[in-house]
This record gives structure tokens, C-alpha cells and sequence, in this order.
């Protein structure tokens, strides 16, 4: 009988090793990887624009031939998917800083009047970083979930822009929307927390599951696909504005401590973080039979308004309460009411007066700063911790006035105090930046929609992903 042979001990485990190797690398095992890299770096974000670059290998400030380009671009090609989106938005910051420097921005198709004494932070800046995000941002939004708590949100009413960005956001119109997960610069969760507390907290109050909801979703897509865990959460985003969204991550704090929340509630003494979360401008649009997307544009010119200043609404909130006790139904230059006057129009009388209070309620959001703008009607501000829309790019030190809570008894005297030069210079102001509070369907350059968008779109240029993932 022949000898058997075996082979050395060597061998064998040469040979396992390499077995388990090629399992590792196999495509078939990729899906049940989970990926949790480090935190993304350059997570603190500036109030205005990202930091600038380092230098590229090929100058993006400066004249390149074509023979360059080319080969950036055949570069750009064998990079990996994580890597070409971080190509795109490193673009997108060189781009940004040269009209930082050069005091220009560079466009076939767009154009801006900068107006002197600008509304904007830096005017160059942003116009240019909006370019750049018309041009390459995408989103995607998770289609995990069904209606009513996912995919629709109110369309009418105080939360109703909570509902008319999840539906722009997942219209087939829309510019931004990502064709597949891969090409996505940031991922939207298109779940309603409106629709969720209309759903649950009616049927049943003592037993509300609101956070356990929406941390099910998150864990859902983040065990479905890659993305949430390679940012920890970084790139993604919700939106929402009811009082009660920021309590999404009240109970893992740890494990959203990166995630966007873009808020009507923008409160800062309750845990809402400019540097990271975005504040959402509060709608209230008309619902049946009158379906709107914002009140009717009367806006007198100045010399047509003979009310110092207005104000109805309820009165809920201490900042209210103080408001009523000091000027409601006492003064026709201060006109303050507890609901609107009985045959007056709301917006009417909004159009007539030079000053609209926009005090805080029962949270710190109001309707009242959008109205304000679409009657041309100058904003005042009282409020305390209210983190206001598009501050990182808009300086609302520019086109109204603050009023602290404690000098409420003080209104009239502040408001009599402002030069009519002053003034002239305010509304002219207002009716410059009364476009980025317009609510179009579909979108438009510059309306609200882009301009909360852009918000995401700046906290996303400010987070580098790890570039070893996929």
C-alpha cells in the first residue's frame, strides 16, 4: 500500500491564511461590515464659511492648461466614491475663497447686484458658495418608511414648512435629489415629528413614543446601509418644526451629537448648537379651501405707513405676557392686540406699520419674522436665545432691530429714536432680503428652500469624511 503524503505544517496554515483573506476581500462580504471609523475631522464649523484649503497639486486659483484639467480629471476618476465626493466639495472651498480674496465671484449664468452696506456677512462669499452648491450638491433622501409618519409632513398651518421641504426635498423635480446613495453629499430623514406626535400623542399621551421612533428609524438605515456609521451621523439631516423636535436625541445624545437637526425651535439654552443644527424660518400658511405658500405682498412704501409698530397674536410665553401688560389696547403708536381687531386685515395693518414686533412664544420661533418680510415691514427682534435663519450668512444687525425682553416698557422710545435716514436704510434692506423668505414650488435660486439647503450645504463643507471606506 502506498505511503500517503502530507503537506507541511507550513503550508497549511500558509494556505488558510490566505483562504481567509480572500473570504475577507470578497464583494459577497461586504455587506456585513460595519464601519465605524473615527469621527469626522474638522467637525467645528465657523459662523461663516469653511477654512480655506490646503494647496492642491493643481492650483485651483490659478490659470490651468487643458492638458492639466485633463489629468485632474482622469485622477479624480480612479478615486474611490468616498474620495470623489471630497474631490467635489474641496473644489467647491477653493472656489469660495477666491471670491473671499478677489472680492468676485465666478458664474456663465448668475448675477448679483452687491449692494452697499450689504445684508450679507460676505456677499462674495456666499453668492459664490450658493454656485457651487446649485452646481454639485446632492442629497439623498432614505426612502426606508412609510405615510403618514415618513414622506409627508404638514402643508398648512404654523408647521406647515416642515411639510413642504419633505415634499421638494422628495419631489422628482427636484435639483438637488441624489440618483443613488453613492453620489450623496448629505442624506435627508424625511420623517415627520408633526405627523408623529398628530399620530401617537392623541391615541395615547401617557405613552408617547416619539424618541423611540425616530431612533428606530436612524438605527434602521444606518444597519441597512454605510453612511450614518463612516460620519457618525455628520452628514445627515432632518427637518422639522413642531416645539417639540428637538427632543429627537434628548435619550443618545452621545450618538447624535454630530447629526444635523435643522429647527423652527432654534433655541440655545435648550440644546439647540448654531455650529451645527440649522434655523428654520416658521410658516404659516393658509390651508383648505386656500391653499398658499405665503400671505398676500401688499408692502406699503414708507411714506404710506403711519403705525409705528404692530403686533397680534396670543398670549403665551412670558415674553408675551410682558408685551400685553405693557402695551396691549394702550397706545396707536404701538398697536398691540390679543388676536387682530374685528373687521381689520392681519397683513393690512402689517403693510402699514414701519416696525413689526416679532416677540417669542410659548418657543422661541414666530411667523412673524417671514410676514414681516413679505410685507417689507421692518423685523423687531425680542427675544432671548433664538438662534436666528441663515445667520452664518445673513446679518440681521443690518435689516432690523433687537429688543431686549427686559426693555419691552421701553418700545415706543426705542423705536421713536430711529433716524428717519435710519429707517429708510432698514426697509430698503428688508425688501433686499425678503427673497430668501419666499416659499416657491418648486424652488427657486435663492428662496427659502435653497437657502436652507445652503445652510445644510456650508455644515457639510466643514466635515471631512474618512477617505479608506469605500
Amino acid at each position: 500500500m502506498a505511503n500517503l503524503s502530507f503537506p507541511s505544517p507550513y503550508l497549511l496554515v500558509l494556505t488558510l491564511l490566505l483562504l481567509f483573506f480572500l473570504i475577507y476581500i470578497s464583494p459577497l462580504n461586504h455587506n456585513r461590515l460595519t464601519l465605524r471609523p473615527s469621527p469626522p475631522t474638522n467637525h467645528e464649523i465657523p459662523t461663516q464659511f469653511p477654512p480655506a484649503p490646503p494647496p492642491s497639486p493643481v492650483d485651483a486659483n490659478s490659470p490651468t492648461s487643458t492638458a492639466a484639467a485633463n489629468s485632474v480629471s482622469n485622477h479624480v476618476k480612479r478615486k474611490n466614491k468616498t474620495e470623489r465626493i471630497e474631490e467635489e466639495l474641496a473644489r467647491a472651498r477653493a472656489a469660495i475663497h477666491k471670491a473671499i480674496r478677489t472680492k468676485n465671484y465666478t458664474s456663465d449664468t448668475e448675477e448679483m447686484y452687491i449692494p452697499k452696506g450689504s445684508i450679507y456677512r460676505n456677499a462674495y462669499a456666499f453668492h459664490q458658495s450658493h454656485i457651487e452648491m446649485v452646481k454639485s450638491f446632492k442629497v439623498w433622501a432614505y426612502r426606508e418608511g412609510e405615510r403618514p409618519l415618513v414622506h409627508s409632513g404638514p402643508m398648512s398651518y404654523i408647521y406647515s414648512i416642515e411639510g413642504q421641504f419633505i415634499d421638494e426635498m422628495e419631489s422628482e423635480k427636484s435639483h438637488f435629489m441624489a440618483r443613488h446613495p453613492n453620489e450623496a453629499h448629505a442624506f435627508f430623514l424625511p420623517i415627520s415629528i408633526t405627523k408623529v406626535v398628530d399620530f401617537f400623542y392623541r391615541a395615547d399621551p401617557f405613552h408617547f413614543p416619539m424618541l423611540p421612533i425616530f431612533t428606530d428609524y436612524v438605527n434602521v438605515v444606518a444597519k441597512k446601509y454605510p453612511y450614518w456609521n463612516r460620519s457618525h451621523g455628520a452628514d445627515h439631516f432632518m427637518v422639522s418644526c413642531h416645539d417639540w423636535a428637538p427632543e429627537v436625541i434628548k435619550e443618545k445624545q452621545e450618538y447624535f451629537k454630530h447629526f444635523i437637526r435643522v429647527l423652527c425651535n432654534a433655541n440655545t439654552s435648550e440644546g439647540f448648537i448654531p455650529t451645527r443644527d440649522v434655523s428654520l424660518p416658521e410658516f404659516n400658511l393658509k390651508g383648505y379651501p386656500e391653499y398658499s405658500l405665503g400671505p398676500q405682498r401688499i408692502g406699503l412704501p414708507p411714506s404710506k405707513r403711519t403705525i409705528l409698530a404692530f403686533f397680534s397674536g396670543a398670549a403665551h410665553g412670558d415674553i408675551r405676557k410682558r408685551l400685553f401688560e405693557y402695551w396691549k389696547d394702550k397706545d396707536s403708536e404701538v398697536q398691540v392686540y390679543e388676536g387682530i381687531p374685528k373687521g381689520k386685515n392681519y397683513h393690512k395693518i402689517m403693510s402699514e406699520a414701519k416696525f413689526c414686533l416679532c416677540p417669542s412664544g410659548s418657543e422661541v420661533a414666530s411667523p412673524r419674522v417671514v410676514e414681516a418680510m413679505y410685507q417689507n415691514c421692518v423685523p423687531v427682534i425680542i427675544s432671548d436665545y433664538y438662534t436666528l435663519p441663515f445667520s452664518e450668512v445673513l446679518d440681521w444687525s443690518k435689516f432690523a432691530v433687537f429688543i431686549p425682553p427686559k426693555q419691552i416698557p421701553e418700545i415706543k422710545t426705542i423705536l421713536r429714536g430711529i433716524s428717519q435716514k435710519r429707517y429708510l436704510t432698514l426697509h430698503k434692506r428688508v425688501t433686499q432680503v425678503a427673497r430668501h423668505f419666499v416659499l416657491n414650488r418648486p424652488a427657486k435660486p435663492f428662496d427659502v428652500y435653497h437657502m436652507v439647503l445652503h445652510s445644510v450645504w456650508l455644515r457639510r463643507l466643514n466635515i471631512q469624511l474618512p477617505l479608506n471606506i469605500f
